[in-house]
């Protein structure tokens, strides 16, 4: 502020006109400090609405009648280097802004890992995780004629990376059942029930259980605590791998109940969203308060439980990776027109599903399925094959006989003594003659990424020339 520089009136030594002198001092200085006060809010206003004024500029405005929602490059300092000015990122895509950005037709059955989008005026390139010899040979087998769903993901279990997603719909060519459609898990749903046996009841691969009546039917006098002479004893690897439905619904009913079997779906996704960057479906469990249908819960005896493809190898990947379920990713970066990353896909934990003792209990169930189970039949001959032979395989076996007919496969497979594995989840949904099956799907899958993996794999006592 300018000092007042006014001439200053001397007023008379008497006392009522020293006090009027002394009022009128104040009120000058008073008046200064109001006007120094004020100057101050204003210079505060005008910064506050310059930095609202960048903000909204860089978020971006909705255009009237446009389905995806603009977004921003990221804001960023300008680098120190110069280069024009040009603004280098600070911060990425959000998977909730990719959604907005992506359109999730564009990775419906591609056969390339990498290609370009254009939104809103922008070029972005995306390069995703696919491998495109999978891809490329799965939609080659894809058994139209016989199907009228057909969902197989394959996926990093270590890292939640999608290495394969192909769909087939029989009615709708768009239409990607991998995500968008969720099917009854059947007997699916047995390795989270197994995971709650295991934790809450102490059970091992090798406790024995008992049941009456066949295998897989699911009558009210099943759930009986009976032992008489047609009462038979098995493990629990063995009826898991046996998918034998009312050891696992005695198990629900009589042991667990339907808040614990709620409780581990959700520790394995169920009823929740899971981020990723395509819309997915949330797969959904019901629970009443009727033992019986714990029952079917827990043996996957209903058609309300229902899951996707992609959750199923969800389930898969906690299961080998120690109990923690990931989030499952299919882009591994976006750049924009200028060659910046603005997206970068990486490794999400989700949640620590259940312990690694319980994971590594689940994954003896599973190596049994394949072994003298459900699934040996589509596995024959597994240990004399020059890939499956080098692999620790496990699986779990679905199905249920309706219009269509629902018929499941996830499994894993890992290197023995290495590092790097895979899971894959496919559904298929049969017409009226049965094509090509679920398990085949799997088996197709784990003998091509690991064909091609150890023709890839530098062999001991060899190098390669530079």
């Amino acid at each position: 502020m300018t000092p007042d520089r006014r001439p200053i009136k001397r007023e008379p030594a008497a006392s009522s006109s020293w006090q009027a002198y002394q009022r009128s001092l104040q009120k000058r200085s008073l008046q200064r400090k109001t006007l120094r006060t004020v100057a101050r809010v204003v210079l505060a206003l005008v910064l506050l609405a310059g930095a609202a004024y960048g903000l909204v500029g860089a978020l971006g405005h909705r255009s009237a009648g446009t389905a995806i929602t603009p977004l921003p490059e990221p804001s960023g300092e300008k680098s120190a280097a110069g280069a024009g000015g040009r603004m280098h990122p600070a911060a990425l895509f959000s998977k909730a802004q990719v959604r907005a950005l992506v359109d999730p037709h564009a990775f419906l059955n591609r056969r390339q890992s990498q290609f370009d989008i254009t939104s809103q005026g922008r070029t972005y390139h995306l390069k995703t995780t696919l491998d495109p010899a999978l891809q490329t040979l799965l939609l080659d087998r894809l058994d139209r004629k016989h199907a009228r769903y057909i969902g197989i993901v394959a996926m990093n279990p270590f890292t939640g990376q999608v290495r394969a997603m192909v769909s087939y719909d029989e009615k709708d060519a768009q239409h990607n059942a991998c995500i968008g459609t969720t099917f009854p898990s059947a007997s699916i749903f047995k390795i989270i029930t197994a995971a709650a046996a295991i934790e809450k009841l102490g059970l091992n691969a090798y406790s024995r259980l008992k049941y009456n009546g066949r295998k897989h039917t699911l009558y009210k006098f099943q759930l009986k605590d009976r032992n008489n002479r047609y009462t038979r004893h098995i493990s629990l690897k063995d009826s898991f791998a046996q998918s034998i439905n009312p050891v696992f619904g005695k198990l629900g009913a009589r042991a667990l109940n339907g808040t614990i079997l709620e409780n581990y779906a959700r520790a394995f996704g169920f009823n929740q969203a899971i981020a990723f960057e395509l819309p997915l479906l949330p797969s959904v469990i019901v629970v009443a308060d009727k033992p019986y249908q714990w029952a079917e819960v827990a043996s996957g005896f209903n058609r309300t439980t229902r899951i996707t493809p992609l959750h199923g190898a969800l389930i898969a990947a906690a299961v080998v990776n120690g109990g923690t379920l990931l989030e499952p990713t299919i882009i591994d970066s976006i750049q924009n027109a200028d060659g910046e990353t603005v997206y970068r896909g990486r490794l999400s934990p989700v949640r620590k599903a259940i312990l690694p003792q319980t994971a590594r209990e689940i994954r003896r169930l599973m190596a049994t399925t394949v072994r003298s189970g459900t699934a040996r039949k589509v596995f024959r001959g597994y240990r004399r094959d020059r890939v499956l032979s080098r692999l620790d395989l496990g699986g779990k076996t679905g199905s249920i006989n309706n219009d269509p007919r629902y018929d499941w496969f996830v499994g894993f497979a890992r290197e023995k003594g290495g590092a790097v594995g895979l899971v894959v989840a496919a559904l298929v949904a049969h017409e009226k003659l049965i094509g090509r099956r679920a398990g085949q799907y799997v088996r197709m899958t784990v003998t091509a990424y690991f064909r091609d993996y150890f023709a890839r794999k530098p062999q001991p006592g060899k190098t390669k020339r530079g």
